[in-house]
C-alpha cells in the first residue's frame, strides 16, 4: 500500500516550507514535492507608496538578508531617477555590501549547512546545530566564528544606521560618509576577515575534503543536476556582487547569454504551479519544459556555485587560487554538484574579504561627497544585485509623483526554485528504498535544499490579487478524489 512521508517544518533555512514524499507499493519514492505554503505580499504592499520608501519596506521582507533588498532597492531608485551617485558613494555601498556578504555566508555555513558536514549528516538531531559545530571544532574556534560576525555587524551598524533594517541608501548616493577616524576600523576588520576566510577554507579542507565519505556524498548522483547557471560578472567576467552584467552559461560551461538588468524580461519568465506559492523562473529562450534538467530545459541555478560556474574567475588573488583548486578537484568547470555550494560559499567569503581590503584602504571612501540630488521625473527603475543566495531583481514603475504603480521582485530563491524542486525529488529517490526511513535519511533529503541557502520569506508571493494554492486529496492508490481551491 502506498504511503506519504511529510517533513514539516523543514529546518535550518529562512522562511517556512515542507516536503511531501509519496512512496509506491514497493516502498520506493514515486515523487517528492518541495512545498512553500506561506504567502508574502510585498509586491502589493508597495503600491501607492513613495518610491523612496522601498529600501526600508523591502528590507522588512527578511531579517537575514535585509541588506540585499535594501541595496537592490537603492540601486533601482538610482535608475528610477536617472541619477549617478558619486564614486565615493558607490565604493562605500560596495564596501558595506561585501561586509554583509561575509557575515551572511558565515551564518549559513557554520549555523545552517555546516552542521551536516562538521557534525555529520546522520548525527543526532540535537547535535546538528551551531552548538554541535562548536563541540566538534572547539570553543576557541566557536568564539572566533561568533566574534567575526559581531565585528562585521558592528561596522554595518556604524555606517548604515542599523544592521537589520539599514537607513543608508538614497537615490543618488548614501545618507552619510564614512568618517576619516573610522576608516582604520574597516581596514582592521578587512584584515581579520581575510584571515577568517582562509581559516574557514582550511576547516572545510580538513573536515570535508579529507573525509572520503563526505566527498563521495558531495559528488554523488543524488545531489547532481546539469542545468544552466547565472551570475553577475564584471567587465572581465569575474564574480562581482554589487554591479555588472548577468552572464548565463549552459550545462557545458559555454556562454549562453549576457545581458543588463534592463534586459532581464527578455531572458527570464516565470512559471506557476498550483501546489506552491513560489514561482519558478526559467530561461525564456528555451521555455518551460517541466521539472527536468539538461540543455533542453530552461531551468537555471543562481547562488555561490552558479556564480562561480558563470564567471571566468575571481577578481582577487587568494579567492582565485581557491576557485582554481575547487574546479581542479571537482573535475573542471562547470561543477554540477549541488552540495558544492557550501565550498563555493567559502570561496566567495574570501573574495569578499579581499575586496573589503581593497575598498577599506581606498582614500575615496572617506570623501564627504556621497550624494547627488535627483532632478529627473521618475517613471521606471530596474536594478540587479547578487544576494548571498543568488541573483535579485527589483523593478518599479511609478507615476510622475514617484508613487509606486507596479512592482516586480524576482528574488534569489525564486530563481533557484525549480532546481531546488529537482534536488529534493532526486535526493528523496536516492536515499529512500524499501520504505526504510529514519531521521538521518530525512535530513539527507533536507540537505538538498539547504545547500542553496533558500529564503522563502523573500521568495513567496502570488500573482497580483490571486491566491492560487490548490489542495488535492489523494486515496490510497494516489488518485485525486477531491480538489479544493481558494475562494
Amino acid at each position: 500500500m502506498s504511503r506519504k512521508i511529510t517533513i514539516d517544518p523543514i529546518t535550518r533555512l529562512e522562511g517556512h516550507g515542507k516536503i511531501e514524499v509519496f512512496l509506491n507499493d514497493q516502498g520506493n519514492v514515486d515523487k517528492a514535492y518541495f512545498q512553500v505554503p506561506e504567502l508574502r505580499g510585498f509586491e502589493r504592499f508597495a503600491h501607492g507608496r513613495p518610491a523612496e520608501d522601498m529600501p526600508q519596506i523591502t528590507s522588512r521582507i527578511c531579517g537575514v538578508c535585509p541588506t540585499a533588498h535594501h541595496m537592490a532597492a537603492t540601486k533601482a531608485l538610482d535608475d528610477l531617477y536617472k541619477v549617478n551617485p558619486p564614486e565615493a558613494a558607490k565604493k562605500v555601498r560596495e564596501l558595506l555590501y561585501n561586509i554583509f556578504t561575509i557575515e551572511d555566508h558565515a551564518l549559513h555555513f557554520f549555523y545552517l549547512a555546516g552542521p551536516d558536514f562538521v557534525v555529520g549528516p546522520k548525527a543526532p538531531k540535537a547535535e546538528r546545530n551551531i552548538l554541535g559545530v562548536i563541540g566538534k571544532v572547539g570553543l576557541e574556534i566557536g568564539k572566533e566564528i561568533i566574534g567575526m560576525r559581531k565585528q562585521l555587524r558592528d561596522l554595518m551598524a556604524l555606517a548604515m544606521g542599523k544592521t537589520i533594517h539599514p537607513v543608508f541608501g538614497l537615490p543618488g548616493g548614501i545618507s552619510k560618509p564614512i568618517a576619516k577616524e573610522d576608516q582604520q576600523k574597516f581596514i582592521d576588520a578587512a584584515d581579520h576577515a581575510v584571515e577568517f576566510g582562509q581559516f574557514a577554507l582550511k576547516l572545510f579542507d580538513d573536515i570535508v575534503l579529507k573525509n572520503k565519505e563526505y566527498v563521495d556524498l558531495v559528488t554523488s548522483d543524488a545531489y547532481t543536476h546539469k542545468t544552466y547557471y547565472m551570475g553577475l560578472v564584471d567587465e572581465n567576467n569575474k564574480v562581482n556582487f554589487y554591479d555588472g552584467k548577468l552572464r548565463v552559461v549552459g550545462p557545458d560551461g559555454k556562454e549562453f547569454a549576457k545581458f543588463t538588468a534592463h534586459e532581464y524580461l527578455d531572458h527570464i519568465s516565470e512559471h506557476v504551479e498550483p501546489w506552491s506559492y513560489i514561482k519558478f523562473p526559467f530561461l525564456k529562450q528555451i521555455g518551460w519544459k517541466g521539472f527536468e534538467d539538461g540543455p533542453e530545459s530552461g531551468i537555471f541555478a543562481v547562488a555561490p556555485l552558479a556564480r562561480l560556474n558563470a564567471a571566468d574567475g575571481m577578481a582577487t588573488p587568494l579567492a582565485q587560487e581557491a576557485y582554481e583548486q575547487m574546479f581542479e578537484i571537482l573535475g573542471g568547470r562547470p561543477v554540477h554538484f549541488t552540495l558544492a555550494n557550501n565550498w563555493a560559499r567559502l570561496i566567495e567569503l574570501l573574495y569578499a574579504a579581499e575586496r573589503i581590503q581593497q575598498l577599506a584602504n581606498d582614500p575615496e571612501i572617506v570623501n564627504p561627497k556621497v550624494h547627488t540630488i535627483p532632478t529627473e521625473t521618475p517613471a521606471e527603475g530596474i536594478a540587479v544585485i547578487e544576494a548571498p543566495r543568488g541573483t535579485l531583481f527589483h523593478h518599479y514603475k511609478t507615476d510622475e509623483r514617484g508613487l509606486i504603480t507596479a512592482t516586480n521582485l524576482i528574488v534569489a530563491t525564486q530563481n533557484n526554485a525549480a532546481r531546488i524542486a529537482l534536488s529534493v525529488d532526486k535526493a528523496a529517490k536516492s536515499v529512500i528504498s524499501n520504505g526504510e526511513v529514519d531521521d538521518g535519511i530525512l535530513n539527507m533529503i533536507e540537505m538538498a535544499f539547504r545547500a542553496y541557502d533558500p529564503c522563502h520569506g523573500c521568495a513567496t508571493h502570488a500573482l497580483p490579487g490571486e491566491m492560487p494554492l490548490v489542495v488535492r486529496v489523494h486515496d490510497a492508490n494516489g488518485d485525486v478524489t477531491r480538489e479544493i481551491t481558494h475562494g
